[in-house]
């Protein structure tokens, strides 16, 4: 049997609780094994994606292959996370799905002209979560052709 590497999801959630939903879903309901790395604010996020700070010993060539990003983030929030994502040279290929509680209509569109390539606003429904990250999954990682790492 062939072993497909899935590229790396990183996943830019403050909420531990949301966090532990979020894998404990995608232990269960998904079919391969999806290898996630967890940043739990926007300072973080950006240090990580940049090979800044605690993170200065990667490189950037390890980037991830897919970003799932909250917009409520204590500190340096997903709005700006986006905005420096899509305007970084070599991260901007990254494809960025936002998934947070805001179903406001101008962090919608705000969102959009920053470069997300999707928007998803977090089901408070158990099932209609587990629904969401299965289609996610399947999605991001069955369907689209994510860019190759650079």
């Amino acid at each position: 049997m062939i072993e497909i590497a899935y590229p790396t999801l990183l996943v830019v959630e403050d909420s531990d609780e949301d966090f532990e939903a979020l894998s404990r879903i995608m232990r269960i309901t998904c079919q391969f094994e999806v290898p996630t790395k967890r940043c739990v604010d926007g300072d973080d996020a950006l240090d990580f994606l940049c090979c800044e700070g605690f993170y200065a010993e990667r490189s950037i060539s390890e980037s991830p292959g897919l970003i799932l990003l909250d917009l409520n983030l204590p500190g340096t929030d997903g709005r700006e996370v986006l905005s420096q994502i899509k305007q970084h040279e070599q991260l901007k290929t990254i494809p960025v799905v936002v998934m947070t509680t805001s179903s406001n209509p101008r962090d919608i569109e705000d969102c959009y002209r920053s470069g997300v390539n999707s928007y998803m606003v977090k089901p408070t429904n158990v099932e209609q979560l587990k629904a969401s990250v299965r289609l996610f999954l399947d999605y991001w990682y069955k369907i689209a052709v994510l860019p190759s790492a650079f």
